[in-house]
């Protein structure tokens, strides 16, 4: 806690050749109303001017901490490098991406419904995404939970979503921590996936509820060298999709849902290989799906993708319009 009885929240940020857009994310946490932050900003090893840009700030404001790694870490893990930072006394923890920022009223709104509801483990909002700077092509996100609904049981969130109910965990910009759940584990990004923020999300539903403001408070930027990029590349959601779903089903559902939607799980994921099929999808495309359903426990079965890819062309075939439409769903990048 502060002198005056607020609580710390500690920020951070973990990048790697950020330098393009780091200034930015750092200024909008300087800009923040709620002023009881601790910054902890964790260089990857960069090769451009990151480092420099960082501890700029560091010289001007001696609650942002920065920490070069001696040797170079895998994205995920410097992540939970980061996490591992925070003050021992903080009880909240907020992510802010490099190539992200946040609005001024970010932390004191979700501090404030954290503060107000000791069961929420986790804070979302809206978020604006998108390129470009004049507005044009960016978007609302994250808008799924209805408004006035501001505290949801972690667990019926969580159920809601592993039946095949809206993506509602946000992006690791986009919501707060608890900092006791970010604590409880040394890695609190618990795997190596992409997706990994959301599989922290099941693991504090758990124990946990989960907050939401109904404002737009923290900016995703899209672009070329986004970490979204390359998950977009093989579409990485499927499987990590797949592979949440075996570790925490069991927690929210009983044998019979589980079994059920497993199956379906693993059908769409099948039909989205058998559409990849029209895509002339490369080597590495292939490898690495072949790797995650065996990790799975599941067969790199090529019959049932051939028979997907043939369901599929018989649909074009018969309901054109349908099936595009279907198949674009499918193909949508979708944030896991």
């Amino acid at each position: 806690m502060n002198s005056n009885g607020s609580p710390l929240v500690s920020v951070v940020t973990p990048v790697y050749n950020g330098e393009a857009y780091l200034k930015e994310c750092i200024e909008s946490v300087l800009a923040q109303t709620y002023p009881h932050w601790e910054y902890i900003i964790v260089d990857n090893c960069s090769t451009d001017g990151t480092l420099s840009v960082a501890t700029h700030y560091a010289n001007r404001d001696g609650r942002i901490q920065v920490h070069r790694n001696s040797h170079h870490l895998p994205i995920i893990a410097n992540h939970n490098n980061a996490f591992r930072l925070i003050a021992e006394h903080s009880k909240y923890c907020k992510q802010v991406s490099a190539d992200d920022w946040i609005f001024p009223e970010c932390l004191q709104k979700m501090v404030e419904l954290a503060e107000a509801h000791p069961s929420v483990g986790i804070v979302g909002s809206y978020q604006l995404s998108g390129y470009g700077s004049d507005g044009r092509n960016w978007s609302v996100r994250w808008d799924e939970i209805p408004y006035p609904s501001r505290i949801t049981s972690g667990k019926e969130i969580s159920r809601n979503q592993l039946l095949g109910g809206p993506y509602v965990f946000g992006s690791p910009s986009s919501l707060l921590y608890r900092a006791d759940l970010v604590r409880a584990s040394d890695e609190f990004f618990p795997n190596s996936s992409p997706h990994a923020d959301t599989s922290a999300c099941y693991k504090c539903m758990q124990q946990a509820d989960f907050g939401f403001v109904h404002q737009v408070l923290s900016y995703e930027r899209i672009h070329s060298q986004a970490t979204s990029a390359a998950c977009r590349k093989v579409n990485s959601y499927y499987s990590s999709r797949l592979s949440d779903f075996d570790k925490y089903g069991n927690s929210f559902l009983a044998d019979r849902e589980f079994s059920r939607r497993r199956a379906e799980i693993v059908a769409e994921y099948y039909y989205f290989l058998g559409i990849s099929l029209f895509h002339r999808q490369g080597k590495e495309f292939w490898e690495y799906h072949k790797c995650k359903l065996l990790e799975c426990g599941e067969l790199f079965d090529r019959w049932r993708i051939g028979r997907a890819a043939l369901i599929k062309g018989v649909d074009l075939l018969l309901n054109p319009k349908a099936t595009i439409e279907k198949t674009l769903r499918h193909m949508r990048t979708r944030h896991q």
